[in-house]
């Protein structure tokens, strides 16, 4: 409780209560000796005047400190001084002046202003007391006489109050700046503490930024490999649109594998007719064309990786090949280390060959490039198949084409001698058909090679232009121009005749085509009058006699004679 009373109080900012707790001293003090002397001085030393003076600043410094618990602490430190002051002047001058022993008591508010307000407050307090001193010692004559008797017990007193009041500032001031002290430990105490956090969580972000980097770096590494992995698949996608031929679409393949994973070895091994030997059909490495040079082969279930997987259809990895028993130690390939192989499956099924990677690297295949030469291998797979249904479709419109060819050559040699017509001749106005062929100028060479013929005979100042007439590619015949003065045949000409005989050839094609299907429709017509008159009789000898006479009908001038077989071998 008591010490509730006298603590001094606390407030929000530290320096205000610091500066509370040394006023609180300082009062406690000036309470305590001043309460004190009030008491003994009229007692024992018979000092009235003094003991109130000093009541004075009792009650001064009481009030003071409740200004002070309610948060006033510079009006409580001014009112302080103040009144200390003033009573202090007092004293001096009714107690003898310069001469008195409360002369040199003017120290007390120079210290107290210094403990409280500061340095600067120390120096404005000492320079009022200074000329206070000046007026007291100028004044000295008009002084009253002294109402406080000056004996030794009067100094002796004085000094005994301003030493007790010096001290207690002393040991105010001491708790003050053990209290500062204190405060300034505990700031650095947890300054340096803050500081040693700070440095863990530095460390720890550090830590922790390597982590980060380091796990930037190695995801930016996956992405730049994925990148690269689907620039394969991009690269190969292209290889496969571009290129229909299976020659050279499987080294181009093989070339862009090993290029984007940077592979040592890359091979495409296609199974044979009999399904027996995986074959290689295209590598990258130098190694693999010595291969390629030596048709090398391996048999399907027995030989190595590219074997067994051509036997089974099953991918087979072999991160270490010094490990894997089902490994063939190529000596054209003798720094590979690890190899994958994967299967080539028509509609998912069918095996028609091996993909297979290696590496000079152990381990050197992932996840990710596993799953992506998954894909690689799908699309191989579906190139080569669709390489060689273009290489069977290309075969069988040549086939077609032949054929074609054949039947239009057949066709207009049959038409042409059906019409008994050689061809045409125009000279002047004059035209006539030719019933024999004649001998045309460059006529087999524009046969043979399908390109214009021209001659210019320059005794007879004549130039003489052969082409060739064709029909859906197929030459079916030529033609002849001559004209005078040596005349010289012009890009634009050269198109004329060319399109006028296109059309030309097109159009005795279309008339061609147009007589043979009359003919057919002529011969169907036929055909179906007799069988129509066949099929309504029931009579045997009605339907021989109808199919005799329907025949030779048909055929005139000829003899048709109908005989049945009683059995195998007789008549």
């Amino acid at each position: 409780m008591l010490r509730r009373i006298f603590a001094p109080p606390i407030f929000e900012d530290e320096e205000k209560t610091r500066i509370a707790a040394l006023l609180n001293s300082i009062l406690l003090a000036v309470i305590v000796i001043g309460a004190t002397y009030t008491v003994i001085a009229p007692f024992l030393l018979g000092q009235y005047v003094s003991a109130a003076l000093t009541a004075t600043i009792v009650v001064a410094s009481l009030i003071s400190r409740q200004l002070m618990r309610n948060g006033y602490i510079s009006a409580a430190t001014i009112i302080l001084l103040t009144i200390f002051h003033v009573v202090l002047v007092a004293s001096i001058a009714v107690s003898g002046g310069i001469f008195g022993a409360s002369y040199f008591s003017l120290v007390m508010t120079t210290v107290v202003a210094g403990v409280l307000l500061g340095g600067r407050s120390a120096y404005i307090m000492a320079a009022i007391n200074s000329l206070t001193g000046l007026g007291v010692m100028l004044l000295q004559e008009q002084l009253p006489e002294p109402m406080i008797p000056q004996m030794p017990i009067t100094f002796w007193s004085s000094l005994v109050v301003y030493v007790f009041f010096i001290a207690a500032l002393q040991h105010a001031s001491r708790r003050g700046f053990d209290r500062l002290l204190d405060n300034l430990r505990n700031a650095q105490n947890k300054l340096t503490e803050t500081n040693r956090e700070l440095q863990e969580i530095g460390a720890n972000l550090e830590q922790s930024v390597a982590e980060r980097t380091a796990e930037l770096d190695a995801a930016n590494q996956r992405n730049e490999r994925r990148a690269m992995q689907f620039e394969a698949i991009s690269q190969v996608s292209r290889v496969i649109s571009q290129t229909q031929s299976l020659e050279s679409l499987l080294p181009q393949i093989a070339q862009v594998i090993s290029q984007q994973f940077d592979f040592y070895h890359v091979g495409i091994f296609l199974l044979d007719s009999n399904n027996e030997y995986a074959v290689l059909t295209a590598a990258n490495s130098a190694g693999g064309k010595k291969m390629l040079a030596r048709n090398h082969k391996l048999k399907a279930g027995q030989v190595g990786i590219v074997g067994y997987v051509a036997g089974t259809g099953v991918p087979r990895i072999a991160l270490d090949t010094t490990a894997d028993a089902i490994y063939f130690n190529n000596p054209d390939l003798p720094e590979t280390r690890s190899e994958m192989a994967l299967p080539l499956l028509r509609a998912g099924k069918q095996i028609i060959g091996v993909l297979d990677v290696q590496s000079t690297e152990q381990n050197a295949f992932g996840q990710e490039d596993i799953r992506v030469l998954n894909i690689l291998a799908e699309q191989v797979a579906i190139a080569i198949d669709n390489a060689r249904l273009y290489e069977d479709t290309q075969k069988a419109l040549l086939e077609a084409q032949m054929i074609y060819r054949g039947n239009i050559r057949a066709g207009w040699v049959k038409f042409v001698r059906a019409q008994q017509l050689a061809g045409v001749r125009r000279r002047s106005l004059r035209t006539n058909f030719l019933v024999e062929p004649v001998e045309l100028p460059g006529e087999s060479d524009v046969v043979l090679t399908g390109r214009a013929f021209k001659k210019t005979d320059t005794d007879q100042k004549t130039s003489s232009l052969t082409v060739p007439m064709k029909l859906r590619g197929e030459i079916v015949g030529v033609m002849n121009i001559k004209a005078d003065d040596n005349r010289e045949w012009n890009a634009d000409e050269l198109d004329i005749i060319n399109a006028i005989i296109e059309r030309a050839a097109l159009s005795i094609e279309n008339a061609r085509l147009l007589t043979e299907a009359q003919k057919q429709v002529e011969k169907e017509r036929a055909i179906g009058q007799i069988s129509a008159k066949i099929g309504s009789l029931v009579n045997l000898e009605n339907i021989l006699q109808t199919t005799i006479q329907e025949l030779g009908n048909t055929l005139p001038g000829t003899d048709v004679t109908i005989q049945f077989k009683e059995r195998a071998g007789q008549q």
